[in-house]
């Protein structure tokens, strides 16, 4: 039976819409594929530029640490003869530091980074070391190199800006210098300043104590003054009493000026260190 005109139309009509829809469809998987190809050659690219500049970070931090270990090896194949050292030192204190420098410079060591060097020192037989933060500020790379003149790897522990203090960890038993009770430090006794130990800068400078709870860069009255000449290389060494015991770190001087150094006293870097090491080790270390 012949199809009737209106049928015909229904048949053609639908065909129309079924052909218009399978072009949509086609255009619309067209354009999707489009997106699809132009976001996967965009994130193709984002990737390579990635891994460019990933590798001339890497190339860089690379050169950064081979240099540093070259100037470390350097320092270390330059240390003299500590035994003449420790005499000369000997011999340009006072009677009173005479008998305590061969033992407190044992303790101290010198902090080297990619950006500079300083001076630390050891407050834990278990190889922990305070130094100031500003010494680590913005290194990519740092060793330390103890009293016998070895170069050791480092971790830093954890730091505090505000104080100034850094704590940093070398593997071994060594030993240690003890904190003094900054509340019992005079106007007017007599100190020395400890820097760079068995370095180019390694120096002991003596002086005396010219006045305590001074205000330092942070406002807090928290600082010895002290006369003791305090070179670049001093900064993070420890300011030590008659009896051997550390009263304060040095910390910055006056530019400008003579014999005003100022160091922080050791009770603020009893409670700073506790408080690092608390917050990364869960328990207190002095």
């Amino acid at each position: 039976m012949p199809l009737k005109r209106h049928h015909k139309i229904m048949i053609g009509g639908f065909s129309t819409f079924l052909i218009c829809v399978l072009i949509a469809n086609s255009l619309f998987i067209y354009f999707l594929y489009g997106q699809l190809q132009f976001s996967y050659n965009r994130v193709e690219a984002d990737i390579k530029d990635l891994k460019e500049d990933t590798q001339s970070k890497l190339n860089e931090l690379t050169t950064t640490l081979l240099k540093t270990e070259e100037e470390l090896n350097l320092l270390g194949s330059q240390i003299g003869s500590i035994d003449n050292e420790i005499n000369l030192l000997k011999s340009s204190t006072s009677a009173d530091f005479s008998g305590i420098i061969e033992d407190a410079i044992k303790g101290v060591v010198t902090v080297k980074t990619d950006v500079g060097q300083g001076t630390g020192f050891i407050i834990s037989s278990e190889g922990y070391i305070v130094t100031n933060e500003h010494i680590i500020k913005g290194a990519k790379a740092a060793g330390i190199i103890t009293y016998d003149g070895e170069l050791h790897q480092v971790e830093l522990i954890g730091k505090s800006e505000y104080m100034d203090i850094a704590l940093l960890k070398i593997s071994g038993s060594y030993d240690m210098l003890e904190l003094a009770d900054s509340d019992d430090v005079q106007i007017g006794e007599k100190v020395i300043a400890i820097g760079n130990p068995l370095g180019l800068q390694f120096s002991v400078s003596e002086g005396i104590v010219s006045g305590i709870h001074r205000p330092g860069l942070n406002e807090m009255e928290v600082y010895i003054q002290t006369d003791a000449a305090l070179n670049p290389g001093n900064s993070g060494g420890p300011l030590i009493n008659k009896k051997g015991e550390v009263i304060g770190i040095n910390n910055f001087k006056i530019g400008g000026t003579e014999g005003m150094g100022f160091a922080l006293e050791s009770n603020s870097i009893g409670e700073t260190v506790n408080e690092i090491a608390m917050l990364t080790l869960g328990q207190d270390l002095i």
